[in-house]
C-alpha cells in the first residue's frame, strides 16, 4: 500500500508543477480543515486532570520527541524548492515561509493539547501509530476515529507529494550547475525527472526496510543534519543575504543539540536506523568524492 501511494504521487510529479500544486492545494486544504474541526471540538472536552504537572514526562523525553518529530517541520525547507516556479519568490517566499511556520506553530499546539486533553499518556503510547483518531473517539465517537485517521492519511500524503517535489527541483537545478552528473538533468519528454525517479526510488526502499518509526528517526536525523550544513554555509554570506548571525547560530546549536538527543535515542531504540543513517553518510560523501574526482570538479568559490 505504501509502495502504491509513492508510485500514485510520482505520477502527479510527473505530470507537472501545476499537478503538484492543485493536489496539494487540496490534501492540505482538506487536512487542515480536519484538524481544526478536531482540536476545536476536543477542547471543550478535556480533562484537567490529564493536563496536571504530575503527569508530565521527564525533561530528557522532551528533548528526545523534540528530536523525533523535527521531521514534521521539515516541510518549511522544501518551500524554497518551489522558488523556481514562483513569479516574484523575492516577494512570496519569505510571506510562504513565515505564515507557514506560525500557522502550524498554532495547529500543532492546539491539536497535542487536545489530544493531551482527552486521552492517558499510556493510552497515547499503546495508540501509537494512530493516536490523533483515538484521541478523537472519545468526544466523536467512532465516525471522529475514522475521520482523524482519514486527516492522518491525508498529512503523509502531503508529505510524500511535497518531497518528491523538491527532491525533483533540486537535483535538477544542481545538475544544470555542474554539481551532480549530467544525467540528473537529462530529460524525459521535455522535463527532467531523474531526480523525481531516484527519490521516489529511495522513499520506497526506506518504507519497505524501516517501520514508521525507524523512517521517521531517519528523515529527522538526516534534516537536522542537512540544516546545520546548510546554516554553517549562510554564516558564510549573512552579509549578503542581511541575516541575523545570532539567529544562525542558534539554529545551529539547535541543530545540533537535537541531533545528538536523537541520535541517543536510536542507540538504544532502534540501532537498525542508526547504522542506515551511517550508511547514507558514508555513500553521500563517497559518490560526491568520487565523482568530483572523475569529473575533476572543483567546488565553486564565491567571488
Amino acid at each position: 500500500m505504501a509502495t502504491a501511494v509513492v508510485l500514485i504521487f510520482t505520477a502527479v510529479n510527473f505530470v507537472g508543477a501545476k499537478a503538484v500544486g492543485k493536489s496539494e492545494l487540496f490534501i492540505v486544504s482538506v487536512k487542515v480543515g480536519i484538524l481544526l474541526v478536531f482540536a476545536t471540538t476536543g477542547l471543550f472536552f478535556i480533562k484537567p486532570t490529564l493536563l496536571s504537572l504530575s503527569r508530565w514526562p521527564q525533561v530528557s523525553n522532551v528533548f528526545f520527541g523534540a528530536g523525533i518529530v523535527f521531521v514534521a517541520y521539515e516541510g518549511f525547507g522544501l518551500i524554497t524548492n518551489a522558488a523556481e516556479d514562483m513569479e516574484n519568490p523575492r516577494k512570496t517566499l519569505p510571506k510562504a515561509l513565515y505564515l507557514s511556520v506560525l500557522i502550524s506553530i498554532v495547529i500543532y499546539a492546539v491539536v497535542s493539547l487536545t489530544v493531551l486533553g482527552n486521552l492517558p499518556i499510556s493510552e497515547i503510547v499503546n495508540a501509537e501509530e494512530y493516536a490523533l483518531a483515538a484521541a478523537a473517539k472519545p468526544f466523536l465517537g467512532l465516525i471522529g476515529f475514522k475521520i482523524a485517521a482519514i486527516a492522518a492519511l491525508f498529512s503523509t500524503a502531503s508529505a510524500i507529494n511535497a518531497t518528491l517535489y523538491g527532491g525533483a527541483n533540486v537535483s535538477y537545478m544542481m545538475a544544470k550547475e555542474g554539481e551532480l552528473p549530467r544525467i540528473f538533468k537529462r530529460k524525459i519528454w521535455g522535463k527532467g525527472y531523474e531526480g523525481l525517479f531516484i527519490t521516489a526510488g529511495l522513499v520506497i526502499l526506506c518504507i519497505n526496510l524501516l517501520n514508521l518509526e525507524g523512517v521517521a528517526l531517519l528523515g529527522s536525523a538526516s534534516f537536522l543534519c542537512i540544516y546545520a550544513a546548510v546554516n554553517i554555509a549562510h554564516l558564510r554570506l549573512y552579509r549578503e543575504t542581511g541575516a541575523n548571525p545570532f539567529l544562525i547560530w542558534t539554529s545551529i546549536v539547535g541543530c545540533f543539540i537535537s541531533l545528538g538527543f536523537l541520535i541517543y535515542y536510536e542507540i538504544n531504540n532502534s540501532p537498525l536506523t542508526v547504522i542506515v543513517l551511517g550508511i547514507v553518510f558514508f555513500l553521500s560523501f563517497g559518490v560526491e568524492g568520487g565523482f568530483r574526482k572523475y569529473s575533476q570538479r572543483l567546488l565553486k568559490q564565491r567571488a
